[in-house]
């Protein structure tokens, strides 16, 4: 199944990124309901398991799911400066004829005591509202705000690749190069989806793509008024270290600069492996390995395997360096 963002050359020119507290919160939600298919979110859920708020958590997780759709209106227009107040508050002010249409949309995809509880929410709109955006607020107090520097290093880190790459390869090199699940198709952005089919003519409105950490494993879609088309994919070089303590992370970058490192950093465009890194930097294997290692620490490397072969490539993060170096 596809969805479709058929795009005129006014919505080309307004192609946008953006970033989105409430998506990410939705997701880190949905990651603590299912931690075991998330492995890249693991270091971030043994630092938050221990200060879930219950009660906010079991009210978010009815209302939000383990997986597919969630309602619309827990996820407004994503901006580049948008944070957990401007959600929290636009969530307060939530219409309620919006509220309950997107409930309903949930009823029809529950059943049982989750179906009962949701048509009490839709039964009382002003009171549900409320009650949500005070969950909103705990959890993410909870389960975000210790860890929004970092998730906002590699949100803003992401879009500075990406949007480098469009003015290197081309819109459609970048937009092919978001995530296997999206392509560009001359006058259209196609996503596959698992659920959903949809053609989404953006009639001027343009496009947000939208970088996420938490949801790390596949794209989704925004596409109903009032909210702008808006496509989520993940960010490049998440990597289950990407919660470790800040403190860490100070001690891995003063490790970090060397001409050795400088060299492995500046030529991983690419991806290689570590024999062929110590050859193209004139070094022992052994003292790319541990080059490798302490870059990979500082975020600035990403290491993949595949098969036999450990591939290194640069991370956002890295990227974003190397272009301000340049």
């Amino acid at each position: 199944m596809f969805v479709d963002f058929r795009l005129a050359p006014d919505d080309i020119s307004a192609i946008r990124f953006g970033i989105s507290p409430g998506h990410e919160l939705c997701h880190a939600v949905r990651v603590l309901q299912r931690p075991d298919e998330q492995p890249l979110q693991w270091g971030w859920v043994r630092t938050v398991r221990g200060d879930v708020p219950r009660e906010a958590f079991e009210l978010m997780a009815l209302v939000i799911g383990p997986d597919g759709y969630f309602p619309d209106f827990l996820t407004a227009t994503p901006g580049w400066d948008m944070g957990s107040d401007d959600e929290v508050r636009r969530l307060r002010a939530v219409p309620t004829e919006l509220f309950r249409a997107d409930l309903a949309k949930m009823l029809a995809r529950s059943s049982g005591r989750r179906h009962e509880a949701i048509a009490r929410l839709r039964d009382e709109p002003v009171r549900a509202r409320s009650m949500i955006a005070d969950a909103w607020q705990e959890l993410w107090d909870a389960l975000l705000a210790p860890v929004w520097p970092q998730v906002e290093r590699i949100l803003r880190a992401d879009i500075a690749v990406r949007a480098r790459r469009v003015t290197t390869d081309g819109l459609g090199a970048m937009i092919d190069g978001l995530h296997e699940s999206v392509s560009w198709q001359g006058e259209r952005v196609r996503v596959r989806l698992r659920l959903h089919h949809e053609l989404v003519d953006c009639r001027g409105s343009g496009l947000v793509l939208v970088p996420s950490v938490m949801s790390s494993h596949r794209s989704q879609v925004l596409t109903e008024p009032p909210a702008q088309p808006t496509l989520f994919y993940p960010a490049q070089g998440i990597t289950e270290t990407w919660a470790r303590d800040p403190e860490a992370a100070t001690r891995s970058l003063a490790a970090l600069m060397s001409p050795a490192r400088a060299a492995i950093l500046l030529t991983a465009h690419d991806s290689r492996t570590t024999s062929q890194v110590a050859a193209d930097c004139g070094l022992a294997v052994s003292t790319a390995s541990h080059h490798l290692t302490v870059l990979r620490n500082s975020g600035l490397i990403a290491s993949v395997r595949d098969g036999a072969r450990m591939l290194h490539t640069r991370t956002p993060v890295g990227e974003a360096l190397v272009g301000a170096a340049l």
